[in-house]
């Protein structure tokens, strides 16, 4: 019998989404086959300290509960150094690790880039396309560059607002009328996000936001149909099946994705024409590739009523593995259950690291002798 591989898999984290987090990582320790893997949960508490094995389960398990520091296996260490010699100390025997973090700290590139420093294969996409997907100002400004349709947006930093909201709220509600989505740039699950019928309130709409990010974007609203589609793969991704939000809110916002009382409904297929189920695959395929994304990834789009146009709303590099989650349910719906999607989750973060391993660093300077 072959020898099991080691799997971590890192949840919680800073963000205002570690309770969304613990929950995909219940349901991704659950799914993984015992006769396969030997888990080691890793969690990061909301003050970035880093608890392994049963104190990291016990979090797990309570939620929100807090732990008493001592029970910690892994701490926060005061350099950069000191955290990534604790880190290789507690990580260094795992074959591969699942990050399942959403939002900042986790979801942008940072613990991607860590992974990338201890040479640690990890599960989803790398630093750059984890930034680029996590920055919705980013992201959409390289869709455009890439010839994706995407609704009209603007941006702004919270100085400039500081300095000339007037003119700013003129300038921009004048461009993209009414209603408006003001949003922070590096957030998810809909956290910070207003919807601004009444240019009264757009300016509070703004100062929302602006708790979560310096950067603030804001898009064209639109009566919509919300279409999402799951992407697994590294450079020949496929598409899943598409799905469709019907949402009981003004919009699909954090309490309608994850309060248990929400009304909102999940409909696996999306009732869409063979034409626009094919389009939005294609889509979501090269949206994927325009962020240079690895892995896995869900591509959200809009349908707009009035013109039955598909435009392309956002990507997210983790989406969330909750028992309510679409990306799972896509797949599941497509042929692919829980367990066999992180199978090859995980096939693909091997033969990625696998892949960069091989890539020459750049030419070998010999050492200058002293004079």
């Amino acid at each position: 019998m072959s020898k099991k591989m080691t799997v971590g898999v890192v949840f919680g984290g800073r963000s205002s989404e570690h309770e969304v987090s613990l929950r995909s990582a219940a349901t991704i320790l659950a799914a993984l086959d015992a006769a396969r893997y030997h888990t080691v949960p890793v969690c990061i508490t909301r003050s970035g300290e880093w608890l392994t094995g049963a104190a990291a389960l016990a979090l797990l398990r309570a939620e929100a509960s807090p732990l008493h520091p001592a029970e910690a296996s892994v701490r926060q260490a005061a350099t950069p150094a000191q955290v990534l010699a604790s880190l290789t100390g507690a990580l260094g025997e795992l074959d591969v690790v699942i990050p399942v973090l959403h939002g900042t700290y986790g979801e942008d590139g940072t613990i991607q880039g860590l992974l990338e420093m201890l040479n640690l294969p990890y599960v989803g996409c790398g630093v750059l396309a984890s930034a680029a997907g996590m920055d919705k100002i980013v992201m959409k400004q390289l869709f455009r560059e890439a010839g994706l349709p995407t609704v009209s947006f603007r941006w702004l930093t919270t100085q400039a607002w500081s300095s000339d909201s007037r003119r700013l709220t003129d300038d921009i509600l004048g461009e993209l009328g009414l209603p408006v989505f003001v949003k922070p740039a590096n957030l998810g699950s809909s956290v910070g996000i207003t919807r601004v019928d009444d240019p009264s309130k757009f300016g509070a709409a703004v100062e929302l936001a602006a708790r979560y990010d310096r950067r603030i974007l804001v898009e064209q609203g639109h009566v919509v149909r919300e279409i999402e589609v799951s992407v697994l793969g590294n450079d020949r991704p496929e598409a899943s099946l598409p799905g469709e939000i019907v949402s009981s809110a003004a919009f699909y916002d954090y309490a309608d994705k994850y309060s248990p009382t929400s009304r909102s409904q999940l409909l696996i297929p999306a009732p869409l024409t063979p034409e626009q189920t094919e389009a939005v695959q294609h889509l979501a395929v090269r949206a994927f590739q325009a962020i240079d994304g690895a892995g896995l990834a869900r591509v959200d789009f809009f349908l707009l009523r009035q013109t039955n146009t598909i435009v392309v709303n956002e990507i997210n590099t983790m989406p969330g593995f909750t028992r309510i989650s679409m990306y799972p349910k896509l797949w599941e719906a497509s042929g692919r259950p829980l367990a066999s999607v992180l199978d090859r989750l995980i096939e693909l973060a091997l033969a990625r690291h696998a892949e960069k391993a091989r890539l020459a660093r750049g030419p070998m300077l010999e050492p200058v002798s002293p004079a």
